[in-house]
């Protein structure tokens, strides 16, 4: 079986620092970050401070929010951004039943569920929403997004934690370039901002406690401590080539290779060798049938952890040998924060739209340099960069790796 060129006709976000896909790549390339003191819930007895939270976000139907948690509310906009740039209607350009849905997230719906769980216990648990369920359950986005715009092909809901974004991008593409279908809208959406989630992640040492919004999510720094929890969702509507060719669309990128493993080390920790991580680039190269000194640039997942920095430096200087010093590696989370299961999706948008605009986003906030993170790290502001090949890396709790290849599309 001849397999399939996959492109991307649209795409949509939302994040700490825009509502959409132009406010925020314009906010990327002014090195603005999106940290602030957290404003959604109350901070008694937190360690944490500083978040990067969604601002005036405002779901369309009011009526409708009332049924979304917030996590499923970002999703959903981001959807209909990228559905709308891409032009794909259900039943008009695309069979239905050839039309798909994979977004993923790592928590799904916590915000709800915290809310009912303190509903039942103060009120009596005769006094929990109805629509508990069908609100926290990470499937019910893609569900939610399938009902809405008439998607009956496959749909599905990936979870594979801070790697859920790259995994439903990366497992779109292999779906439509086996045949499986013609459209697929794929990303990730996240809104962890509920007490004990973030407590959660503090406890565990894997979040920064800095007050200083502008010294809290610094990658690659020396100081960094933690990563920044951030909230907001990341959309791309994957297509195959001649069906986007037949219909006139817009061809925004390419995706061209994938790779995936499991560290099978710790639950959280990566693996200090970088091997589960190598892996990963090295099959999504490979599947791309390029060489890694062909890649203009990485979106690296740089979550401001100390380990997670190191090994991930590591695991690029493996794979890429003498050219790890010449490729442009930045993390975009220096400005949107941590996203978790939306965060590969996001970022896999921001690949694309250096493609598009000749443009790489910069690492923020970098002040000491640290003696063995000592790549090109996009420190001194945006870059102009002739991207062809840009390479956007997801490491997850439970040793969950991802990795995409996108190509600028060239016919």
């Amino acid at each position: 079986m001849e397999e399939k060129r996959v492109v991307i006709t649209g795409v949509g976000a939302v994040c700490a620092v825009g509502n959409d896909v132009r406010t925020t790549w314009d906010s990327l390339m002014a090195g603005r970050h999106g940290f602030a003191r957290i404003e959604s819930m109350d901070l008694t007895g937190q360690k944490v401070t500083v978040g990067a939270e969604v601002k005036g976000f405002e779901y369309p139907d009011r009526r409708e929010a009332k049924r979304l948690d917030p996590f499923c509310q970002f999703g959903l906009v981001a959807c209909g951004e990228a559905l709308e740039m891409s032009g794909i209607v259900a039943g008009e350009n695309v069979a239905p039943e050839r039309a798909g849905v994979y977004l993923g997230s790592g928590i799904g719906g916590i915000r709800t569920l915290e809310r009912e769980m303190t509903n039942g216990r103060e009120h009596g648990y005769r006094r929990v929403s109805a629509l508990l369920v069908p609100m926290i359950i990470i499937n019910i986005l893609p569900g939610n997004v399938s009902i809405k715009y008439g998607f009956k092909g496959n749909t599905m809901g990936i979870v594979t934690a801070c790697s859920s974004g790259t995994h439903s991008v990366g497992e779109a593409w292999r779906a439509i370039k086996l045949g499986l279908e013609d459209v697929i809208i794929a990303g990730g959406a996240e809104s962890p901002f509920a007490p004990v989630c973030v407590a959660g992640f503090a406890n565990m040492k894997a979040m920064t406690e800095s007050a200083d919004p502008d010294r809290a999510s610094i990658p690659f720094d020396k100081e960094r401590d933690g990563f920044v929890i951030g909230e907001g969702a990341g959309a791309l509507v994957l297509e195959e080539l001649e069906h986007a060719k037949a219909r006139g669309a817009n061809i925004l990128a390419e995706v061209v290779g994938y790779g995936t493993s499991t560290d099978a080390y710790h639950i959280t920790q990566p693996s200090p060798d970088g091997k589960g991580a190598e892996y990963s680039m090295n099959m999504a190269i490979e599947s791309a049938g390029i060489k890694p000194s062909d890649i203009s640039y990485i979106n690296a997942h740089g979550t401001s952890t100390p380990m997670n920095d190191l090994f991930e430096t590591r695991a690029i200087k493996t794979v890429f040998g003498a050219a790890a010093h010449s490729v442009p590696v930045s993390s975009t989370k220096s400005m949107t924060g941590h996203a978790l299961g939306a965060a590969g999706a996001l970022e896999a948008v921001f690949c694309v739209q250096s493609m598009l605009e000749g443009r790489i986003p910069p690492t923020v906030g970098y002040q000491v340099p640290d003696d063995e993170l000592d790549l090109d790290y996009v420190t001194e502001g945006a870059r102009d960069v002739d991207v062809k090949y840009a390479m956007s890396n997801s490491l997850g709790f439970g040793g969950h790796n991802g990795t995409v290849v996108f190509k600028k599309y060239e016919g």
